[in-house]
């Protein structure tokens, strides 16, 4: 009896404490992510607070009336459109990526590099293998770019054929083990005595001069064979960028010894076009990447640029089918944001929303109830960062599309009715170029004399 009145008197005191500190959060107040999952009141309270970097008014505060005037939040409800919430604007959004587009197809010279930042909805390169084809074709280009030394879905991925020992030790995300630098995929990995054999399946044209780059730490005595060759590593940076060969061949191998520094894997790209980096990461909402230090991403940024970076997360906030508060997720996901503006200056930034995604209610699959809400947080992320949105799940058909892409024949998704599959992922796929097209082709027409063509929108 005594031993239940303590079980008692412990939940008892406990939840009174917590509903003490919840309602003690909205009367100060304070924030902090981790709390604001289990905040007792975070579904009976809805304030503004003036000290948010994210509101959960219909449209963020703005630094200003003028401002307010000529910006739109609402906008992001759009579907099939990059939206820069500026109304009937004459300015194409993304105007750095664009003029760097133009001039690639103008000139036939240099690169243009996209890094595409996703969890597993772009894993195995789905999506973004749609993407890239279809910008290259346009603008130039070949090759898959960025490839990891070794994958979980490198068996799956069809547009790199990737073999390799057993051996080579992955630091990551999850497991960081003397907590050296990551890449921007989230992964280093290190070894002595591996290899690994890639193939780039992407190249239809067995002429085309292909750029075999290799991306590793730093390391003065550093070498590595390459193609049953050894070659000494010029690795003087914090982040280093070696060119190995250059010539038609797709197959590239490397053989690890004593001296090869940590690595963070190979590029396959042309010499000039487009070039699209596929980072996924399994199971992680973006936050992760705000591990990187702004002086780590300016040397990446230093010895590659990237013109246009894209966020695409959400659908692993979604995995308690009755939450609907996430001001939280906004809250963490603004720094990461603003991280890389600062660190990416001359590259544009994309948010792109969480894809549909559906739970069980009373028997029958459904959009999560919380879906609407995150896509509002995430357009607020963006708009409050002044950087572009995507609303993929309005694209893909807003509310229960998951259900309906899952029951066709044939499927566009699988059962679980989170991830589409190789058909679904391509139409995504599809309609981010149109999008970036509809950009390009208004940024285009700015170019000339006149323009009388008005920004789609609601």
């Amino acid at each position: 009896m005594n031993e239940t009145r303590r079980v008692v008197g412990f939940v008892t005191g406990g939840t009174a404490l917590l509903f003490l500190v919840s309602l003690f959060s909205y009367l100060v107040p304070f924030s902090w992510s981790p709390f604001d999952r289990i905040n007792l009141l975070s579904d009976l309270i809805h304030t503004n607070r003036s000290n948010d970097s994210i509101t959960t008014s219909s449209e963020p505060d703005s630094s200003s009336t003028a401002e307010a005037a000529v910006r739109r939040f609402d906008l992001y409800q759009t579907p099939g459109c990059i939206i820069g919430f500026n109304p009937d604007s004459l300015r194409a959004d993304l105007p750095q990526f664009l003029a760097k587009l133009h001039q690639l197809s103008t000139t036939k010279q240099g690169k243009v590099r996209i890094a595409y930042f996703g969890d597993s909805m772009i894993e195995g390169d789905l999506m973004t293998q749609t993407l890239r084809q279809l910008l290259q074709t346009y603008f130039g280009g070949v090759g898959v770019g960025y490839v990891p030394i070794t994958s979980i879905v490198s068996g799956f991925r069809q547009t790199v054929r990737a073999e390799y020992s057993g051996v080579w030790q992955d630091r990551n995300f999850k497991a960081n083990a003397g907590k050296v630098p990551l890449f921007l995929s989230g992964h280093a990995f290190s070894s002595n005595a591996d290899w690994v054999r890639f193939t780039d399946r992407t190249i239809g044209d067995s002429s085309s001069l292909i750029e075999k780059i290799l991306f590793c730490a730093p390391d003065p005595n550093a070498s590595i064979l390459v193609n049953d060759e050894w070659r000494a590593l010029t690795a003087p940076g914090s982040f280093n960028r070696v060119p190995l060969i250059s010539d038609a061949n797709r197959t590239l191998k490397l053989v690890a010894n004593t001296q090869t520094p940590i690595l963070y894997g190979v590029s396959f790209e042309s010499p000039s076009g487009v070039v699209l980096d596929n980072f996924s990461f399994r199971g992680i909402t973006g936050i992760e990447l705000n591990q990187f230090s702004v002086d780590w991403l300016r040397s990446i940024q230093q010895a590659q640029s990237y013109d246009l970076v894209i966020f695409q997360y959400g659908v692993n906030l979604l995995f308690r089918p009755m939450d609907k508060d996430f001001r939280w997720y906004g809250r963490a996901m603004k720094p990461v944001i603003d991280k890389f503006k600062q660190a990416f200056p001359t590259a544009d930034v994309l948010v792109v929303s969480t894809a549909d995604r559906a739970f069980r209610y009373q028997g029958k699959y459904a959009s999560a109830i919380g879906i609407d809400s995150l896509v509002k947080v995430q357009a607020q992320a963006a708009y409050q960062s002044n950087v572009a949105f995507y609303n993929q799940f309005a694209t893909m058909g807003g509310t229960n599309s998951i259900v309906d892409w899952a029951s066709r024949k044939p499927a566009w998704a699988g059962r679980d009715h989170i991830h589409p599959n190789g058909r679904g992922a391509a139409w995504l796929g599809e309609s981010m170029y149109r999008a970036i097209l509809k950009e390009y082709d208004l940024y285009v027409r700015s170019l000339r004399p006149t323009n009388n063509k008005i920004k789609s929108g609601p």
